[in-house]
């Protein structure tokens, strides 16, 4: 039965009738999946009728705005168009179509800007006012008064001026990319800190690198399965685990901290983790927890309200964060109030029904009573501040000219921090995922709450502004998981597969330009990870707007599986060997993915097994003759060179390409075997995320082998 109403309801509201799969096939959005998605953006579109009424209600409301409550203008446009306002066709103009504008600008540091003026004639009810020389770059809150036949009208609006571009790489460089949970030290708890993250960037500065990348620091939970960098409890604050406990200034102060940290059951838990392969996330979280308890008492003791340089700077901090810490902090004080100790968390959802609600009379009381639980968390992102800031210095002072290259998650956690701060934002009866590939038939389902564009643009993209600060903050660059998201999702309805599965629209260029705006800010370079099938107009949008494409060589290869030649790089990209979602390159090389995709019943029949080696044995055969034939290898590699010979000849290869940045995986060149990371297969069944590495940050230096893989001499700029 024919649905136009609801084909134009789901089209007025970015949901996309169809998309081409990866196979190039034509999939269409079937009208039960319009239905659901609507209804998880509060949309009621179960019948003709119903869709009607609501396409009419967002259209009546639009022809009553003035101004949208956000606009963002490109500073190449700014001039001629500032203002752009429409005017309702209700409106009596006189004769002359004429019409009295009073505009007064505020920009961020309060400074106000007042114009006014005569629009003689609107072009279709939408007239544009330029103020120049007044505006530049940044952020405004512009108030619009309408004068028409003695009536006044107003609206409000957050003005965003963006530049033409994020910053571009001003030379050729390369970088050591790692996972900082997975780095072994001498010091550290059985995962990587912020003091390892500092060690690690000098000594990569020392060897001529001009970065060090990390996975998202964003905070988790650390317990069960919630430890996932890519499924966070909140993307605008940092994983406590991360800290370096014994660095905190405090433990010098408290004679309990120092004490639990010498007592002897502490030290036979620490040499366990110490020896341990794997990262034990839980048990690392509670050992951290009474130190830190002792270090936050040490800290209100003796320097809390002191006004002494460590009290002014934990001032600074909470005064610049505002609400948003304090949100954060009451909400991880309230899970552990409602969580039993040991348990698994109890869902923000499942909380008293007053305590669901960050605004409520009852978590107001809850924050005052709690003062000390609340500013214990408070504290905590204060440390992990200032010992990122410190490691980022570290590296700067060691010559790491870009600095450190963060990577911000695709999404949160549906129970998470950010989804109780901002429950109108996330949808939840709709999933963020991928369509059905060659990898999996029915999609797959990421368990993320999508952002709903609509109320992103309704909250003036303050979450979006939110996110990219925090991810910002101490860095030099950034990399944006799955970039394809800020042009597109998809969104996977609550109960079923990636079959019923349909893309949704997000304003693709509003986000791009605040994310230049942010970018200039902090002079910041931005990485998109664009892999998988990625619309045409896509790769072009990116390079418009200064943000470098990801190749990464594994999957740069023509269609009869030869590998690209390193002079068709792109040269606005960051190359790579590989990804955290794949095996190392000894890894590799082995097999060893081959195996533990038969290990894990992803490989079934002998047949299949066959096939996967013989096709091992193609692609090896293949990459050789690429290093070889690009001169990144001698001879005819026969025999075939060992791991750090390859990783060597790998490295030369990506480091003669165009490519801008280059980005040296420390698994790789440290010959690591086991991937950090198997896509789609659950914790029960693969530990994902828990690989620690077996060469100490302390032994870098003298390795041979990482001398032998670190070959990366960038040739001089054109």
């Amino acid at each position: 039965m024919p649905s136009p109403a609801l084909h134009a309801l789901a089209a007025r509201l970015g949901i996309l009738p169809a998309y081409v799969d990866q196979r190039g096939e034509r999939r269409i959005t079937s009208d039960d999946t319009r239905v659901a998605i609507l209804a998880a953006m509060g949309i009621d579109a179960a019948t003709e009728d119903a869709a009607r009424d609501a396409l009419e209600a967002l259209e009546a409301r639009e022809r009553r705005r003035i101004v949208p409550p956000v606009r963002v203008v490109p500073e190449s446009e700014a001039w001629e168009s500032t203002v752009q306002f429409r005017v309702p066709e209700e409106w009596a103009l006189p004769p002359d179509g004429s019409i009295e504008y009073a505009c007064e600008l505020r920009d961020e540091r309060g400074a106000v800007t007042r114009h006014e003026g005569r629009i003689e004639r609107t072009h279709a009810g939408v007239a544009n006012i330029g103020l120049a020389p007044f505006i530049e770059t940044g952020y405004y809150r512009m108030r619009l008064t309408l004068g028409v036949r003695g009536a006044v009208h107003e609206g409000e609006q957050t003005l965003i001026v963006a530049p033409s571009s994020c910053p571009v790489p001003s030379r050729r460089a390369f970088g050591i990319i790692a996972n900082l949970y997975s780095l072994r030290s001498a010091r550290n708890w059985g995962v990587g800190t912020f003091g390892d993250l500092a060690t690690l960037a000098e000594w990569s500065a020392r060897r001529g690198a001009a970065f060090v990348g990390v996975n998202p620091l964003h905070a988790l939970r650390n317990h069960g399965t919630d430890i996932s960098p890519y499924g966070p409890v909140s993307r605008l604050y940092r994983n406590p685990i991360y800290l370096d406990v014994e660095a905190i200034p405090e433990l010098a102060a408290s004679e309990e901290a120092r004490r639990y940290l010498a007592s002897e059951p502490v030290q036979r838990a620490l040499a366990d983790l110490r020896a341990s392969d794997r990262v034990a996330y839980e048990r690392i979280a509670a050992l951290q927890r009474p130190l830190l308890d002792a270090l936050h008492r040490a800290f209100l003791a003796t320097h809390h309200g002191t006004g002494d340089a460590r009290d002014r700077a934990y001032a600074r901090y909470v005064e610049e964060e505002g609400d948003a810490l304090t949100t954060f902090a009451v909400f991880r004080a309230l899970e552990e109030h409602f969580t039993e100790p040991g348990a698994p968390h109890t869902p923000w959802q499942r909380w008293p029904a007053p305590y669901r609600t960050p605004a409520s009379p009852e978590v107001a009381a809850f924050r005052e009573a709690h003062r000390e639980a609340v500013g214990f968390h408070k504290w905590v992102q204060f440390e992990l501040d200032r010992q990122l800031a410190a490691a980022a210095e570290r590296g700067r002072a060691a010559g790491l000219t870009i600095g450190l290259y963060q990577d911000l998650a695709i999404g949160t956690g549906a129970s998470g921090s950010d989804t109780w701060a901002y429950p109108d934002l996330f949808l939840f009866d709709v999933a963020v995922g991928a369509p059905p590939d060659d990898y999996s038939a029915s999609g797959q389902n990421w368990g993320l709450p999508p952002i709903s564009p609509h109320r992103l643009y309704e909250t003036r993209y303050a979450y979006w502004i939110a996110v990219l600060r925090a991810s910002l903050r101490h860095g030099g660059a950034l990399r944006i998981d799955h970039v394809l998201g800020l042009f597109r999702q998809f969104w996977i309805p609550a109960g079923k597969t990636g079959r019923d599965g349909a893309y949704v629209r997000f304003p693709a260029n509003d986000l791009l330009g605040i994310l230049a705006l942010e970018a200039a800010r902090h002079r910041a370079l931005i990485v998109g990870e664009d892999l998988g099938t990625i619309p045409p107009e896509v790769p072009g949008t990116l390079k418009r707007w200064g943000i470098l494409s990801s190749r990464v060589m594994m999957f740069e290869r023509e269609a009869d599986g030869t590998f690209r030649p390193g002079a068709q790089y792109e040269p606005l990209s960051l190359a790579t060997a590989d990804t955290h979602d794949m095996a190392p390159l000894a890894g590799f090389w082995q097999g060893r993915d081959i195996v533990l995709r038969q290990e894990l019943g992803l490989i079934e029949t002998a047949e299949e097994l066959a096939e996967a080696w013989s096709a091992r044995e193609r692609l090896r055969r293949a990459l050789l003759a690429r290093l070889v034939g690009d001169g990144a290898l001698a001879g005819a590699a026969e025999p075939p060179p060992d791991g750090a010979a390859l990783c060597g000849a790998v490295h030369r290869f990506l480091c003669a390409t165009p490519a801008l940045l280059v980005g040296l995986s420390l698994d790789d060149l440290t010959g690591e075997v086991e991937p950090v990371n198997i896509p789609g297969v659950g914790a029960d069944r693969f530990p994902s995320w828990t690989r620690r590495m077996r060469v100490p940050i302390e032994e870098l230096s003298a390795s041979a082998d990482v001398a032998a893989a670190l070959q990366c001499e960038r040739p001089a700029d054109p």
